[in-house]
């Protein structure tokens, strides 16, 4: 019922905008053509600088209301974050200018210069300086800026530091799937043609490097002020791994690997008393459209102490052992792949065409 109440609200504006436009004609051709015109550069020029002044206040008012409702109060959750943050308000704070400068100018000067018939229009076809000074301005601004986005975009898809958390991230329509490195930090191989049944992520349990990963779904753990490096991959579509605290996105492509890394600033219960919601979590999402259940493509990260982390890595079980239930080691202590027993080989799973 909402939905036909606003489409006959917008319906009946431009029906009133129409009849507005139709009683203007008519009043030209009583009044005459040329004290028509007159008349309504006078009222357009009034209504000009009165939507100036409107749209500026309109502009302070939504920021005033609309700015606690944003990711700038809580502040970034990463130390790379905080400087793409710093980067943002730069540039909105540049931009900021330049529009409250142009605006004011471009409506000011609408109303100032209208028609009067003492005055005659000045032709001023051209002039060098003001057109290098309005073109080599901004372009030196925007080139800082440039520069600016592509050192911090060098620095999350650089190498990342020797003592970083390494988190395979698969996304396929609709979810996420993470894979951490055992005890040899070396993630197993993968191949495309062994994705089949409980191997949804086609390891290659033939590389002994894969025994000890770790599978894990919808929840992913890492440590907080340690640098985390993500491995992204797809399997279907090209998706999205987007990290809204930590400032942070990447494409996740079919064939294509890629990486960025960073480093956590806050636990998740940090998190929910910095934002005053006991609810808090952070989240990975999607952020390319990749089909009909795109909205529903979420995970959940659990940034917590180093201890935390480690005593939950520690619960648990390597895939291999999920997969192959009897290789695993019949013993009370954690469970460690078995370099010296080699399974039979996982391609045999395949059906060989």
């Amino acid at each position: 019922m909402t939905q036909f109440l606003l489409i006959a609200i917008v319906v009946m504006i431009f029906v009133v905008i129409f009849q507005i436009a139709k009683a203007s004609e008519y009043v030209s051709v009583l009044k005459g053509e040329e004290k028509a015109r007159k008349q309504t550069n006078k009222i357009n020029a009034f209504m000009l600088i009165s939507f100036l002044i409107v749209g500026l206040i309109g502009v302070w008012w939504c920021n005033d209301l609309f700015f606690g409702r944003t990711l700038f109060p809580q502040g970034a959750a990463s130390e790379m974050g905080q400087k793409i943050d710093l980067m943002l308000y730069i540039t909105i704070g540049v931009t900021g200018v330049v529009f409250v400068i142009t605006q004011i100018l471009l409506f000011w000067f609408a109303f100032k210069y209208q028609e009067k018939d003492d005055r005659k229009a000045y032709y001023f076809p051209h002039n060098t300086k003001l057109e290098l000074l309005w073109t080599t301005v901004p372009a030196i601004f925007l080139t800082v800026l440039v520069v600016f986005g592509l050192k911090y975009w060098f620095k999350i898809t650089s190498d990342a530091p020797k003592d970083a958390v390494v988190v395979e991230v698969t996304g396929h329509q609709f979810g996420w799937e993470f894979r951490y490195p055992g005890a040899d930090g070396i993630l197993g191989k993968k191949d495309y043609k062994l994705t089949k049944g409980a191997n949804g992520l086609g390891v290659n349990f033939d590389d002994e490097a894969s025994h000890d990963d770790i599978h894990v779904s919808t929840t992913m753990h890492i440590p907080v002020n340690r640098p985390v490096k993500f491995v992204i991959n797809a399997q279907d579509v090209i998706h999205d791994v987007g990290l809204t605290a930590f400032r942070i996105k990447m494409d996740a492509v079919p064939g294509i690997p890629t990486t960025l890394w960073f480093t956590p600033l806050y636990t998740t219960e940090e998190m929910k008393v910095r934002t005053g919601n006991p609810n808090y979590v952070y989240e990975i999402s999607c952020d390319q459209m990749c089909g009909k259940g795109h909205f529903s493509m979420r995970g959940v990260i659990i940034v917590e102490s180093e201890a935390d982390y480690k005593k939950w890595l520690a619960t648990q079980e390597p895939e291999y052992f999920t997969i192959f239930p009897d290789k695993k080691p019949k013993t009370d202590t954690p469970a460690v792949a078995d370099s010296s027993a080699k399974p039979a080989p996982f391609a045999a799973m395949v059906d060989k065409k």
